[in-house]
């Protein structure tokens, strides 16, 4: 009788258990309570409260109904309610419950001094704090519970940051936690260095979060500077221990999105370009909006020359039937040459995009049902000054004209435009000028193009001719000289020794002298020609 005297009212918390309180003490501390019972303080009637959304269930209610009741005997908080256990579920239930707007002694202060030992939690326990915010704050954002969920945030993004600078931060108190982690004193102690050495050791201890506070804890590291490659890592890491899971389709697709969303909030380059496409090939199964999906292809695109053409070789989409997934290949071209994230002074990177493409050509060349638009697409979405040789491309063309050698000439000639002659090989050009597949309008062009080589090598022959010929007539005239200067001094010579030997008679001695000179220069001159033979 006692018992029923003091609680007059039943309250149902979210199905799960009932409660008997008094509600003149309810209804001193509790804004909510006063609000709905104000008109019936004093009176001896039983009523019942049923709650379908109290934040923290029955637990959160049983810490708030003792709370009050603390007030109501010392007009002073305990604080051995809180720990770090329960200080973000009785924070969300006080805020439920409006206690903070009544003037009973305020929460607030006893809060804030429990907080201010946060950094000296154990990390079993920063994990267990941040497991009781989930789903506290998700239907309202609450003034005082918020700011003790971004506590909790900011001291475990500055614990993943810096392991170190806390003693014994492994340690983990199972006796105030039933919920057990990775990092429980089990597993640290094994591998205690080797987890505080790799940037990852974190990633497994927060896959039980929910993508909610996922979002939350991201955003907070961006905003922190965190190193974006390690959260793009872990967000595909958390991605993929929950899409491949027993989770239903609808939490699938909102944890797709979520992760796309956060994804374009990192350095593009910091992004695995693997994964993307990992993530791509996902969303797409799950039938993500256009929206996300636009997302995560403008990621792809910025980084497509880390791709490779395995990554481009994709089925084409349900409904389609073509070989291969040519849209998206399309669009992600576009958005590397025309998008603006792409460094194009880079050569090294057109040079693999255009490889790439070039490629995936001769993939998609064999394809009977790719329409001659599609083909041409593919062709110019590439721009005409990053390709160096069209010898790759002329083969796709080939391939592709003998395998649909129905379509109209018009077609042909739109895709055989953008065949450069000049850019190609001496083979190739051989090759095209007896290729019966290309129309014959293409090979006015390429004789003109041979045209212009043959007048270039003339020009070049002219250039070494006129160069031969002026070194052969200097030689020419060299020898020439060297000749008489030697039949000179034959002359002088044989004038010389006629003088001694017979100096008596002077006219045949000159006689002599012209005949001697005579035959020299007639040896001169039979001994040219067969030189310059």
């Amino acid at each position: 009788m006692e018992l029923e005297a003091c609680c007059d009212v039943e309250v149902d918390i979210n199905g799960e258990e009932t409660f008997m309180i008094n509600k003149n003490i309810l209804t001193t501390f509790c804004r909510k309570f006063s609000n709905l019972f104000g008109n019936l303080v004093g009176e001896k009637v039983r009523l019942k409260l049923i709650f379908n959304d109290f934040p923290g269930g029955s637990h959160g209610f049983e810490l708030v109904a003792r709370l009050c009741y603390c007030y109501s005997t010392s007009s002073s908080m305990s604080m051995e309610l809180l720990s770090p256990t329960n200080v973000a579920l009785l924070c969300s239930a006080a805020d439920f419950l409006e206690i903070e707007s009544m003037e009973a002694p305020s929460l607030k202060p006893h809060v804030e001094k429990f907080l201010q030992g946060i950094r000296f939690w154990t990390w079993c326990e920063l994990l267990e704090a941040l497991k009781q915010c989930q789903g506290l704050f998700c239907s309202k954002s609450y003034s005082y519970s918020a700011i003790v969920e971004r506590m909790i945030v900011d001291q475990l993004i500055e614990r993943v940051a810096f392991p170190r600078i806390i003693a014994s931060p492994f340690a983990c108190s199972s006796d105030r936690s039933s919920f057990q982690f990775s990092c429980d004193s089990s597993s640290i102690n094994n591998s205690n260095c080797s987890s505080v050495d790799s940037s990852s050791w974190w990633f497994e201890d927060l896959v039980f979060l929910k993508i909610g506070l996922v979002d939350k804890v991201i955003r907070a590291m961006i905003s922190h500077d965190f190193d974006h490659a390690i959260v793009s890592k872990f967000l595909f890491y958390y991605h993929k221990s929950n899409s491949l899971g027993d989770a239903a389709e609808a939490e699938k697709i909102e944890t797709t999105k979520v992760v796309i969303n956060l994804l374009s909030m990192l350095q593009v380059r910091s992004i695995p370009c693997k994964d993307l496409f990992d993530l791509n090939r996902i969303a797409t199964s799950l039938k993500i909006s256009r929206c996300c999906r636009n997302e995560i292809e403008k990621l792809i695109g910025a980084l497509l020359d880390q791709a490779t053409i395995d990554y481009l070789i994709l089925p084409s989409p349900n409904g389609m039937n073509h070989a291969y997934d040519v849209d998206f290949v399309l669009r992600v071209m576009h958005t590397f040459f025309f998008g603006g994230s792409a460094e194009l002074t880079s050569n090294n990177r057109l040079k693999r995009v255009v490889k790439m493409l070039h490629l995936f050509l001769l993939e998609v060349a064999p394809d009977l049902h790719l329409k001659p638009c599609e083909f041409e697409a593919l062709i110019r979405v590439v721009p005409d000054a990053a390709r160096e040789s069209h010898d790759q491309l002329y083969i796709a063309m080939d391939i592709y004209l003998k395998v649909h050698a129905g379509i109209s000439d018009h077609e042909k000639m739109r895709i055989c435009s953008t065949l450069k002659h000049e850019k190609l090989s001496a083979e190739a050009v051989r090759h095209l000028s007896r290729n019966l597949a290309f129309p014959l309008e293409t090979k006015p062009r390429l004789n003109v193009n041979r045209q212009s080589r043959m007048k270039s090598l003339l020009q070049e022959n002219d250039h070494l001719k006129s160069f031969f010929d002026s070194m052969f007539l200097k030689s020419f005239k060299n020898i020439i000289i060297d000749v008489k200067e030697d039949a000179e001094k034959r002359t002088i010579l044989y004038d010389g020794d006629e003088g001694i030997h017979n100096s008596g008679t002077q006219l045949a001695s000159l006689k002599k002298t012209e005949n001697h000179t005579l035959s020299l220069s007639n040896a001169a001159v039979y001994y040219l020609p067969k030189f310059c033979s």
